[in-house]
């Protein structure tokens, strides 16, 4: 068996990863067009309406908001959809703050369910686990554009009366059985953060089928002054609180360019993905990032489980061989559950307070306890995760494929 580069053998990769550039001159079109307008104000500009419609259009629905970034996104969808304090709000341990924020910022106090072996999505059973009298919505996070179990999922909500918001920052062009993900739940909700498959710097976006929700959610994203009103006191006419999550015409202007990409960046993802999975399968005490039948993943990142039990060695060693043979690999997505986070257990969301935790609207105990999301945990404790781009060629997912199976063979097999 050919010796690990970790122990001085011969590195699989000997090549850079290819890449290519994300931006070019589309993009510089639309920002000479924004500027020309002599304002960067969204209301008065053309882009962000032009981005607006397009991405409805493209993901066949009939209203879009666009926000500063996804995690204002999220805000917005959580206040259009009415959560406000002493609400609780389910969704998953294994994601970004962005996925949190909203809920907290909303007073509103933030519930783990847990998730798939092998998706790393929140699971039904789970979910309806952790429905009270409480629960507002469900904040589904299709983590690194795999798709969690809609159906089941939109027909707890219905039963409970709930909103279901769709966390789709990872997921551009993700689809569950034939339907795009963003378009099942009330809100689906979006980013264009620079490490997401399309970017604008950042922004965000909520797409949405009713209309009454779309005309809330416009509204709190920009202060809840009503735009749409004939005069001052129309516009100015605030009943409720609400923030400042505009989206200028520069980021509007990007988000226009760089939608025409998201075909290509989807589908060579998925194309890479698929290949990987392909590739590493049969390899003993790996399981590959599973897409369930009938949907279509376009890996934001790859993440992949091993066995330790099978694996003979201790995560961080593999990690360290994976990537002296040229795969920047790391252990998990991230470290631990986000309910193990200092927040979560000293209840210090707001500086100085344990709000929303103890709030009188709420008026009961909630703790997030270690075992709180078992599989979740385990999850965390046996992934590997890279990325790669829609740059790479096949020869550099092939070489990846080759690292991940001479690694993982030396230690399994010895």
């Amino acid at each position: 068996m050919e010796e690990l580069a970790l122990y001085g053998g011969p590195k699989v990769k000997t090549t850079p990863f290819s890449t290519g550039k994300r931006f070019g001159e589309p993009e510089l079109e639309q920002v000479r067009q924004a500027l020309e307008q002599n304002t960067l104000f969204y209301w008065f500009g053309s882009k962000v309406k032009e981005f607006n419609k397009k991405f409805a259009d493209m993901y066949g629905v009939p209203y879009c908001v666009a926000a500063s970034s996804g995690t204002a996104a999220i805000h917005v969808a959580l206040g259009a959809c009415g959560v406000t304090e002493g609400d609780e709000v389910i969704t998953s341990p294994i994601t970004d703050m962005g996925s949190v924020i909203g809920i907290l910022y909303q007073n509103a106090v933030p519930i783990f369910a847990d998730v798939d072996p092998n998706t790393y999505n929140i699971t039904p059973e789970s979910i309806e686990e952790r429905i009270t009298d409480k629960t507002k919505a469900i904040l589904v996070v299709h983590l690194a554009g795999n798709p969690a179990d809609m159906d089941a999922i939109m027909e707890i909500a219905k039963k409970h009366n709930i909103k279901v918001i769709e966390d789709c920052a990872q997921a551009y062009l993700t689809y569950y059985k034939g339907r795009l993900c963003g378009t099942i739940g009330d809100v689906g909700c979006f980013s264009l953060n620079d490490f997401k498959h399309i970017s604008a710097g950042d922004g965000g976006m909520l797409i949405m089928k009713d209309e009454e929700l779309y005309k809330i959610a416009f509204r709190f994203a920009d202060k809840n002054y009503n735009r749409m009103g004939k005069t001052t006191e129309e516009i100015r006419s605030i009943e409720h609180i609400a923030p400042n999550y505009r989206m200028s015409e520069l980021v509007g202007a990007v988000g226009i360019a760089q939608l025409d990409r998201l075909d290509f960046i989807c589908g060579t993802r998925n194309r890479w993905g698929e290949m990987l999975s392909d590739g590493i399968k049969d390899l003993p005490g790996v399981t590959p990032h599973l897409v369930r039948e009938g949907n279509k993943s376009s890996y934001w990142f790859y993440m992949y489980r091993v066995d330790p039990k099978t694996l003979k060695v201790d995560l961080q060693t593999y990690v360290d061989a994976l990537r002296a043979e040229g795969l920047p690999a790391q252990k998990g997505y991230i470290h631990a559950p986000v309910y193990a986070y200092g927040l979560f257990q000293n209840k210090t969301a707001y500086l100085g307070t344990h709000a929303p935790f103890d709030s009188h609207y709420y008026g009961r105990e909630v703790s997030y306890p270690k075992g709180l999301c078992p599989v979740a945990e385990q999850v965390l404790d046996e992934a590997i995760k890279f990325t790669f781009t829609e740059f790479y060629s096949e020869q550099d997912m092939k070489d990846i494929i080759a690292i991940i199976t001479k690694v993982t063979n030396y230690f399994t097999k010895g």
